[in-house]
């Protein structure tokens, strides 16, 4: 029996994949990779600012009032610190350069981490979960600024396991609780 690596996209998504299991989120558990020349170079999860109480711990008001907040706002209020941003930060903490390099996340970036993506010259995005902003009138220009990643933003098909721990719109469609390990409670 031969064991076939997999493609390079599915093996850093895997990577991601297996970041993501950091996040200490009520929200969107999320895991992020940033990629230069096919080697990793930085990692990043979501979660509260380091020695910070974690979400799961009530650390966040957000999280833990989340029936108060639609998707994709509160962020001003929310103090954790996206996967694409942590790993971005993680870069710069370390001195590395990102421009032109890819980025894997988990998750569809949202619309402030796009535009950090951007600013930072990652030149292509790729995702396995899709987001969208949940007000349509702000959904066009979300897409518009998403298309100016020079090598694009796109998804990735790969089976996800853990997607119920991991997608809160998962968890809401009465799939059923799980817990902090991802299995059904």
């Amino acid at each position: 029996m031969t064991n076939t690596p997999p493609e390079h996209h599915e093996y850093f998504m895997g990577i991601a994949m297996a970041v993501r299991r950091r996040a200490n989120c009520l929200g969107n558990r999320v895991g992020a990779i940033i990629v230069i020349d096919r080697r990793i170079v930085a990692t990043g999860y979501n979660g509260t600012p380091e020695n910070m109480e974690n979400c799961l711990d009530g650390g966040c008001h957000r999280c833990a009032n989340r029936d108060k907040y639609l998707s994709g706002t509160g962020y001003d209020l929310c103090i954790c610190v996206h996967a694409e941003q942590n790993a971005l930060l993680a870069a710069a903490r370390f001195g590395i350069p990102v421009a032109n390099a890819v980025l894997y996340s988990t998750m569809r970036p949202c619309f402030g981490c796009t535009k950090e993506l951007l600013q930072a010259k990652i030149s292509a995005v790729y995702f396995l979960h899709d987001w969208s902003h949940p007000d349509t009138d702000k959904q066009a220009e979300y897409a518009r600024l998403q298309a100016r990643f020079p090598n694009g933003i796109k998804r990735i098909d790969l089976d996800d396991p853990d997607a119920i721990w991991a997608v809160s719109a998962l968890r809401a469609k009465g799939k059923g609780p799980v817990d902090e390990t991802g299995h059904q409670a």
